[in-house]
Parts: C-alpha cells; structure tokens; sequence
C-alpha cells in the first residue's frame, strides 16, 4: 500500500506513535508519505520507503492565524495524487481530520476524480480538551463521523468519545505498540549505568513532553522522597511550558546534583535500558506509551490510575498505580519496589512480558493493516 500519515511533529504520544507506525510499515514493504509542517522528532533515519513532504503556510499580513489547516489540506491532496496514494491516515482529529476531509473532496471533484479515503487515530487531547471546547466540538464530531475509518488508543478513549461527542460510526481500538527488538535490556546496561549514577545508586526515569497535565513537579516531589531513603538520580526526559517551574523546585529542594535535565533524547531506549523505575504521575493519560516503553525495558512504572493506564500497567504485577496528587503513596510504592531486588527483578520481568505479549508492534501493526484493508474495500 501507498500511505500517507499527518501527525504532529513533536515529543508527545501521538507524534511518536504516528511515526513509529510509519517505520514499521515502510519495514513489512509498504511505501510511506509523512505530510507535516516539519520532519518528525524520531523520523532520524534514511529509508528507501519513507518520504517527507512538509507543509509551508503563506504569511499574509490579513492573517492574524495563518490557515494551516488549509495548507495542510492542499498538500494532501497534492501529494494524494502526484504518489498515487491509496489512504491517508491522520493522527489528532483537530486539525488533521478536517484537512484530509478537504482532500478527500477535492480530489473528488477534480478533472480526474479519485477516492481518497482517510483514518483517524484519535489520541486523548484531541477529544478530552481540544474537541471538548464547544468551539471545537461540532466540527471534531464532524470529522470523526466523516471518515472512512475511525481508531482510539484505549478503550477508555473510546468509550469517552462516543460519551462526549455522541459518535454513531463504530470506533475501534488499536493499542499504541512498542518495538520490542528496540525497547529492551540492553546487556551493556549495568555498564552503561555508571554514566548517570555511582554502583550503589538507583536511577529514576521520567519522560514527557512537560505539559501541566504530566504533573512534573509530583516527579520531583516522589523522587525528593525517594532519595532521602534510597541514594538515586532522577533522569527528566523531554521538554515543555513546565521545565522553568521543575527546575526552580529542584534547586529550592537542593537536588542539582541528583536530577539531571536531559531535554529531548532521540535513542530514548538507551535510558530506559539503565534505569531502575519509571514515575508517570499524570493528571490523565489516555493510553502511556512513556510507561509502556519502560516496561519493554524491564523498568517498572509508578504511576496514576487514570485514563487508559490501569489497561496498561496492573496494580501490584507490573507496576503500582495511585490517586492524581498522592505523592506520598506514590513514593512508598517506588520505596518499596526499589528496596526489594528480587521483587523489582521480578516485576521487570513481567512488564516486559506484558509488553511483548500484548504490546509488541508485531502484533499491533498487522492489526493497522487489516483496518487499511477493511477500509479500502469499504470505499472501492
């Protein structure tokens, strides 16, 4: 198949997940057509089958807010048509759904009409904030019922979507995947270790995009608690509105010297793979792919019980789950984990087995391409 994927080119879940999807469906032979405003983050590498087309916005002085969503529309369908592409898939309903219903239309009523069907994925903001807005909700419900094929990441997503926007099409859900072959126990690990930490040291891990919403300072509030117990070094992967706010606690806290800002990382594998336990205290998570990467690497999550997370992480098995805010609970379970090596050990072993079992991209990305197929007779 010829595929055309939009996402946001940034740190977050769905630019990753949107990426990663196309990687691996240029690797099982498919061509893929990335459509965006810049080359995604993690797009880092040549292939023979992966081609980017950015998207430039004209800066007219009439507009305050240049359209993107209209640029972003022209050059679907241009590149819809100029590669022959069979499907567009777009990741975020807002703007990237509207764009590729325009598309679709165009292309529809051009001198030489073509069908352009086009799947959304939708990733949790685009519906529990963006598309919640009431400015926003009539044109997002519209665009979702619009396409030819409709995803969401969890089935708390799913269920929240049809709840808030009364959708009548059916949505399907497709897990967000990890690449098990990348995300593993480096064997190197306990060298590469000494890096970031002294031997008797745990290594913490966090990795967002510094939203308000991933809550970083309840980061930096649990590992405070943590290292007063344990001698540990918390590793902040990521970037965003939050990192000033996080780094003035750090230095009020007096833990320069154990906290280390990493910003944006590109091998984010090579980290889990030395750390000792992942902390995710999220205000709400629709899937957390962050966690799920760590488990794949043998790295148990601390993390809240909210959104689609509790279908990732089981309480007490792979991970341990708490309330939005409770810090101190959060800590004791992060204690607790990381003062027992067996059971640590243990509850690695098992999150990697849940990832690989229910998680893998061998097992999700056949699923994306059953859906394609599903969607293109549907359309033919």
């Amino acid at each position: 198949m010829k595929i055309g994927i939009t996402c946001y080119p940034t740190y977050g879940g769905s630019g990753v997940v949107g990426t990663e999807l196309g990687i691996e469906l240029a690797d099982r032979g498919h061509e893929v057509h990335f459509i965006a405003y810049q080359q995604p983050i993690r797009l880092n590498a040549q292939h023979p089958r992966i081609f980017f087309h950015e998207v430039t916005v004209s800066l007219y002085p009439l507009f305050e807010y240049p359209p993107y969503d209209l640029a972003l529309a022209t050059r679907m369908a241009e590149v819809a048509d100029i590669y022959d592409l069979d499907i567009l898939h777009v990741h975020y309903a807002i703007p990237h759904s509207v764009s590729a219903l325009l598309a679709r239309q165009m292309l529809a009523a051009a001198d030489r009409p073509r069908k352009l069907p086009f799947v959304t994925t939708l990733h949790g903001t685009d519906i529990t904030i963006v598309g919640a807005d009431r400015s926003y909700l009539p044109v997002t419900r519209y665009s979702i019922e619009q396409s030819d094929g409709v995803t969401a990441i969890s089935n708390y997503l799913k269920k929240r979507t049809v709840q808030e926007f009364e959708i009548r099409n059916p949505i399907e859900v497709i897990y967000n995947f990890v690449n098990c072959d990348v995300y593993c126990r480096d064997p190197k690990a306990q060298e590469n270790r000494g890096k970031f930490a002294a031997p008797d040291e745990r290594i913490l891990v966090h990795v967002s995009n510094f939203r308000p919403v991933k809550r970083i300072c309840d980061v930096i509030e649990i590992f405070d608690r943590v290292q007063k117990q344990i001698p540990s070094r918390l590793l902040l992967m990521g970037d965003g509105p939050e990192r000033s706010r996080a780094e003035w606690l750090v230095g009020q806290k007096g833990l320069r010297k154990k906290v280390e800002f990493m910003g944006k990382v590109d091998r984010v594998s090579e980290k889990l793979s030395v750390a000792d336990l992942m902390l995710m205290p999220s205000e709400l998570e629709s899937f957390g792919l962050a966690a799920l990467e760590a488990m794949a690497c043998e790295v148990p999550c601390v993390a809240t019980a909210v959104g689609g997370v509790p279908e990732v992480i089981e309480h007490g098995r792979t991970g341990y789950l708490a309330q939005v805010g409770d810090v101190e609970t959060m800590a004791r379970c992060a204690i607790e984990i990381l003062s027992d090596e067996r059971r640590h050990r243990e509850m690695g072993k098992l999150a990697r087995w849940e990832a690989q079992a229910n998680f893998c991209s061998t097992k999700i990305i056949p699923e994306y391409e059953a859906f394609y197929k599903r969607v293109l007779e549907r359309a033919a």
